[in-house]
This record gives C-alpha cells, sequence and structure tokens, in this order.
C-alpha cells in the first residue's frame, strides 16, 4: 500500500536545524510490529503514525515513535504534526493567512493545539500540556551523575537547581549545571548512565542537562538531553523534557503569579540550533497551565510502500 509521508525540521524556522520528525499521514492499519520497523528504518529521533480520531471533534489520532520504542506523549511530533496536517489541508494561496486549533489524541490524551500558518513562512504550533509536569522522589547519587556525564561534581547543580527526576508525560532526569562552558565540554557515557538512572513508568530516565543563559540572545536556558532508552544518543529538540522542566524552573526559581514567557534553546553542540517556546501561567502559587510552541518547515515528502 502506498502510504504518503513527509518530514519536517521541527523548533526551527530553516531548513537542516531542528529536530527532524517523520509524518506517515496513512498510518491506519499498520501494526505496533511495523510502526516500530518503519521508526527503526527511518532512524529520526520520531516518526508520527497519522490515524483517524476517536473523536468525531478532534483533527486526528498520532502514534509517536522512537528508533527503540513507543512514546505516550512527546513535544517535537506534536508541533510538527500539528502544522504538517494543517498543511496539508488548506491551500495558502486559496486561503491567505491561517489561523486554527487541532486536537491530536495521544497516548497521554488529547493535546490541544493552536497553528498559525503564513505564507512563506515556516509553520508555527503551540500545544497546552495535557498534564503538569510533577516530580518524582528518587535518591540520586551526584557523584554518578557526574561521571556519566565527564563532568567534575562540582559542575554539577548551580543556585538552587539540584539534580531530580521530573515529568510531564514522560520522565527525565533533569540535570543542572554550571554554565554553557560546562555544556560544551560534557560526554554522555550510556554504560554508566544505564548503571545509574533510575527507572520511571517502566523505562529508564533519559538525561536532560541544562544551564541558565544561551547561545541566543534571548534564551533563557540552554539544553542537551541523551537518552540511552529511546535509541537517541543525543536529541536536537526534545519538548517533552522542556514540560518536564517547567515544574522544576517553577519549584526551584519560585515563580511568582503571572505569566512567564522562556525561550529555551537545544542541539547547539550538534550543528542543529532548535529554539522552544516555553509559557508558564502561575496562579496561587502553582502552575495553572503551561504551553509549548515552536516552527516546523517540511524539508522532503514522498510514498511509503508498505
Amino acid at each position: 500500500m502506498a502510504r504518503n509521508y513527509a518530514i519536517y525540521d521541527v523548533f526551527t524556522d530553516r531548513k537542516l536545524a531542528g529536530n527532524p520528525l517523520g509524518v506517515i499521514f496513512d498510518g491506519e492499519g499498520l501494526s505496533d510490529e511495523a510502526m516500530q520497523a518503519v521508526a527503526s528504518e527511518l532512524n529520526l529521533s520520531e516518526t508520527v503514525f497519522v490515524q483517524p480520531a476517536d473523536h468525531p471533534l478532534h483533527t486526528a489520532r498520532i502514534r509517536i515513535f522512537t528508533p527503540a520504542r513507543e512514546l505516550p506523549f512527546a513535544g517535537h511530533p506534536t508541533v510538527g504534526t500539528a502544522v504538517a496536517l494543517a498543511e496539508r489541508s488548506h491551500d495558502l494561496g486559496t486561503n491567505g493567512p491561517l489561523d486554527l486549533v487541532s486536537v491530536l489524541e495521544e497516548q497521554v490524551g488529547p493535546v490541544r493545539c493552536a497553528v498559525k500558518l503564513r505564507k512563506g513562512e515556516a509553520g508555527f504550533a503551540e500545544f497546552t500540556l495535557p498534564r503538569n509536569s510533577s516530580q518524582h522522589d528518587f535518591a540520586l547519587d551526584r557523584q554518578a551523575i557526574a561521571d556519566a556525564l565527564s563532568l567534575n561534581t562540582t559542575k554539577v547543580g548551580f543556585e538552587n537547581h539540584v539534580p531530580a527526576v521530573w515529568s510531564a508525560g514522560v520522565p527525565f532526569l533533569l540535570v543542572p549545571v554550571h554554565d554553557l562552558a560546562t555544556m560544551a565540554a560534557l560526554e554522555f557515557d550510556p554504560g554508566l548512565w544505564e548503571r545509574m538512572a533510575p527507572m520511571c513508568d517502566g523505562h529508564l530516565t533519559s538525561a536532560y542537562v541544562y544551564c541558565r543563559g544561551g547561545v541566543h540572545h534571548s534564551a533563557r536556558f540552554h539544553a542537551r538531553m541523551f537518552s540511552a532508552d529511546m535509541g537517541i544518543s543525543e536529541d536536537p529538540a526534545t519538548g517533552s523534557a522542556v514540560a518536564a522542566l517547567s515544574g522544576a524552573i517553577h519549584q526551584f526559581d519560585g515563580l511568582p503569579n503571572g505569566h512567564h514567557a522562556l525561550l529555551i534553546e537545544q542541539g547547539i553542540e550538534m550543528g542543529r540550533p532548535s529554539h522552544i517556546h516555553l509559557h508558564i501561567d502561575v496562579e496561587d502559587d502553582q502552575i495553572a497551565r503551561a504551553r509549548i510552541g515552536g516552527q516546523a518547515v517540511r524539508i522532503a515528502s514522498g510514498i511509503l510502500d508498505l
């Protein structure tokens, strides 16, 4: 069967940057094993399989696979798929600028996305987190964490920020480090990480390393992500990790009530700069809602013969 697909670069407004995403538009009828095999064949950070929505008012159901396993939720697949489906369904040459809302059914639950399309520009999508970030209580060995990142323990942590496991659907061991120089110097050892990282929700937690500041003048945080469990040596942009990070930022920085707009950069060390927009609304000293957004640009399309 001929199945249409496209590849988008996500969390960027230019091609060959950001995080590449495979979108299989005709994902209905494929077995779990076949979808995993296709994701492994494409070998992108994630591949999405679009299927008919269960709810008639929702846009689509999507299944998200890394080269190694399925994910219940992920950021760059949500942004990229929302833009891809909007561009596939609407002709900007006829309709002009377009603003719409779509709902994607993911394993974590329905995810509401706002999409903006402008002729000659990369599409933009922003989604509301289906669940707020929460901390998981694990005893963590700072020395073991430092060893797995090839760092001195004095470089782990800054200000009030300490290593901790957070999740907004996908758990990550968030590791704050001192500065950009530390970020550039670290070397991830998957063997050491597998021996020390806790299991959470049935999977080994991935490493999300971050520091304050960034190469881009507007970046509030700079990040890198490594996953021995997902089959990803390093990820250029990880929206689900930024979703988890929202809880850590609120707790460690003591965000006051109000709206907080933050830019997180990732992929710099890989030569694939990515920019993830995080918005946190705090009410009564708690996160009331959080949103993640970014741009996506198509770089390829074709037919998958399966």
